[in-house]
C-alpha cells in the first residue's frame, strides 16, 4: 500500500476519482442513448428532425473537446472537468423539463446529449491526458482498458434502467437523475490532486504536433463518419422504426451490448501488450464491420439484436488502444490537445452520420446507414494498417 500523501498514493487516488466520474457519466450516457430518440419522437419530432438534433449533439461534443483543451491550458484541468459536469447537468435539466422541440434541441448544444458513447466530448480530452499521467508507462495499455471497462459496465446498467421508462413521465425522471450525475462529476473533478494538471504550461497543441497528427486524424474522421451513421442512439431508433422495439426491449438489448463491450475492453488491453496498439485496432475492427453489414439483412428483431451483439463484442476493442496510442505519440503537456484535436476531427465526421441516417430512415432506406458505415470502416481499417503499422507509442515494447 502506498504511504498516505505520497506521490504513489496521489496517483492511485486520482485514478480512482477518474474512474468514479467515468462510471457515473457512462451510466447517464447509457440511459440517454436508449431514450433520447424515443423522447424526441414523443415530443413531436420526425426522424429527420431527430437526426438533426443528434447531429448537433455530436458536433457540439467535438467542438467542446477543443474548447476544453484550450481552457485547461489556462484555468487548469480540474476546473475544466468541473465545467463539463455542469454542462451535463444543464442538458439533463433541459431534457427533463422542456416540452418545446426547439428548447429540447438546445440540450444538444451543450455537447452532453449522450447520443454516441462516453469516449467523446469535453471531458474525454482532459480525462485521457490525466489518465496517461496517473499510471506507469508499462501499465498504460491496461489502464486505458480499465477506463473503458468501467464505462462499459456502467453504460450497461444505464441501458437497463432506461428499459424501465414505460412512459414520458418516467423518462423525465431519469433525465433529472442525469442532471444530478453531472453535478456529482463536477464535484469529483475538483477533488483531483494538483498532479492532475499539465506538467508544464504550454499551448494546447503545437503546430508541429498538429501537422504530425493530421494524417492519423483524417483516418479517424473516416471511421467516425461510419460510426455516426450507426451511433447507439441511431441504432436504438432504427430498431424502433424497423421492428417496433420499445424501451422495454431496447434497454436490455443495449445493456447486453454494453456488457460485451466491457468484456472486450479488458481483452483489448492484454492483446495490445502482445501484438501492439495498431494491430489490435485493426484485427478486431475488421470482423466487427463485416457483422455490421449483416444487420439490415436480419429478418426479425431477435436476429437483428443477435448480429448487433456479435458486432459489438469486437467493435469497441480499438477504443482503449486508440486512446493509449494518441496520448503516447505526443509530449505530456500536449496530450489533452492531441485528444481534443483528434476528437474534433472524429466529431466532424461522426456528426454527419445521424443526419444522413435520419433522412434514410424517413425515406424507408433502412439498410443504407449500415452498408455505408461498414464500407467506410473497412476502408479505414486497411489504410490505418498500411500507413501506421510501424509506428509505436512511447511505452510500447512489442517488436
Amino acid at each position: 500500500m502506498p504511504e498516505p500523501g505520497s506521490i504513489a498514493a496521489l496517483i492511485d487516488r486520482d485514478f480512482a476519482l477518474i474512474l468514479a466520474a467515468r462510471l457515473l457519466r457512462a451510466f447517464g450516457f447509457g440511459m440517454s442513448a436508449v431514450l433520447i430518440g424515443l423522447l424526441l419522437e414523443e415530443r413531436g419530432l420526425n426522424p429527420g428532425a431527430i437526426g438533426l438534433v443528434l447531429t448537433l449533439g455530436l458536433l457540439s461534443a467535438a467542438i467542446g473537446g477543443v474548447i476544453a483543451a484550450a481552457l485547461a491550458s489556462r484555468i487548469g484541468r480540474r476546473w475544466t472537468l468541473a465545467g463539463a459536469g455542469l454542462l451535463m447537468a444543464i442538458a439533463g435539466a433541459d431534457l427533463s423539463l422542456a416540452t418545446s422541440p426547439i428548447v429540447l434541441g438546445l440540450a444538444a448544444l451543450t455537447g452532453m446529449l449522450g447520443a454516441a458513447n462516453v469516449d467523446f466530448g469535453a471531458y474525454a480530452s482532459i480525462e485521457q491526458a490525466v489518465l496517461a499521467e496517473s499510471t506507469e508507462p508499462r501499465r498504460r495499455n491496461l489502464a486505458f482498458a480499465r477506463y473503458s471497462l468501467t464505462g462499459g459496465l456502467a453504460g450497461a446498467a444505464g441501458a437497463l434502467v432506461a428499459g424501465t421508462a414505460s412512459n414520458l413521465d418516467r423518462g423525465r425522471m431519469l433525465f433529472a437523475g442525469y442532471a444530478a450525475i453531472g453535478l456529482i462529476t463536477a464535484a469529483l473533478a475538483l477533488r483531483l490532486s494538483p498532479r492532475a494538471e499539465a506538467p508544464i504550461k504550454s499551448v494546447a497543441l503545437s503546430s508541429a504536433q498538429l501537422r504530425a497528427l493530421t494524417p492519423l486524424s483524417a483516418l479517424f474522421a473516416i471511421d467516425a463518419l461510419g460510426g455516426g451513421l450507426v451511433a447507439n442512439a441511431v441504432i436504438a431508433y432504427w430498431l424502433h422504426v424497423r421492428f417496433g422495439a420499445g424501451a422495454s426491449v431496447l434497454g436490455p438489448a443495449f445493456a447486453g451490448i454494453a456488457l460485451l463491450q466491457a468484456a472486450s475492453y479488458e481483452v483489448s488491453g492484454r492483446l495490445a501488450n502482445r501484438i501492439g496498439l495498431i494491430r489490435t485496432m485493426v484485427v478486431t475492427h475488421v470482423p466487427s464491420n463485416l457483422f455490421l453489414l449483416l444487420v439490415p439483412l436480419s429478418p426479425s428483431l431477435p436476429w437483428a439484436i443477435a448480429v448487433l451483439l456479435a458486432r459489438f463484442s469486437l467493435s469497441q476493442m480499438d477504443v482503449p488502444a486508440r486512446q493509449a496510442f494518441v496520448v503516447s505519440i505526443v509530449p505530456p503537456a500536449e496530450r489533452a490537445g492531441a485528444v481534443a484535436f483528434t476528437g474534433l476531427v472524429r466529431g466532424l465526421g461522426q456528426a454527419a452520420g445521424p443526419l444522413l441516417s435520419g433522412a434514410a430512415i424517413q425515406g424507408a432506406a433502412l439498410g443504407l446507414p449500415f452498408y455505408l458505415a461498414g464500407g467506410l470502416k473497412l476502408i479505414y481499417d486497411g489504410t490505418l494498417y498500411v500507413a501506421f503499422r510501424s509506428r509505436r507509442g512511447e511505452h510500447e515494447t512489442v517488436p
